[in-house]
């Protein structure tokens, strides 16, 4: 509830901010919608079903890769009474390495640098750089300082460095440029 109220009282403050910079004739601002935006590109829409689909297909390589390891873990309880030590050593290190091999492939996959990212890199950003450079353009044409994205949390797509304060905060700190 604490967080809830600050980031609201943080947009009060960077609204508050932004009209009196347009009241007194400063900077103007205007805010786009980028959900909107990328919902009407057609090869945003392409893009994001390729993604998807690729997505779809390696989680149920992955799938089949557990069910494997569940199987085998499943049989060699049913057999361990009838192991002796060295084959329950062999398979035991048998399902743990392939529980490593649909970890690493999971991770290879979906991780924070895996393949679903760079192909996201791939596809997505050459869009979404289109859009940026659009907004930029429109900002630029209508004269404007400022634009948000009204889409998921308030943020800032284009500010005209002419308003960037933040050299003056650090003078007033006490700190040089």
């Amino acid at each position: 509830m604490k967080l809830k109220n600050s980031i609201i009282c943080f947009l009060l403050v960077i609204l508050s901010g932004f009209a009196m910079a347009q009241s007194s004739g400063t900077a103007k601002f205007g805010y786009v919608d980028t959900d909107y935006i990328l919902s009407q590109i057609p090869e945003y829409k392409a893009a994001q079903s390729e993604l998807d689909k690729t997505s779809v297909q390696w989680q149920k390589e992955i799938e089949t890769k557990y069910s494997e390891i569940d199987k085998l873990y499943k049989a060699y309880q049913a057999d361990a009474i009838l192991l002796t030590d060295e084959m329950k050593k062999k398979r035991e290190n048998e399902i743990v390495n392939k529980e490593k091999e649909a970890k690493d492939l999971q991770k290879s996959r979906f991780g924070v640098d895996g393949e679903l990212f760079k192909k996201r890199q791939e596809l997505v950003k050459p869009i979404q750089d289109k859009v940026y450079n659009a907004i930029k353009a429109v900002a630029e044409k209508s004269g404007l300082g400022f634009i948000l994205d009204k889409s998921g949390q308030v943020s800032i797509l284009y500010a005209n460095s002419k308003y960037d304060k933040s050299d003056d905060v650090l003078v007033f700190l006490g700190y040089k440029k």
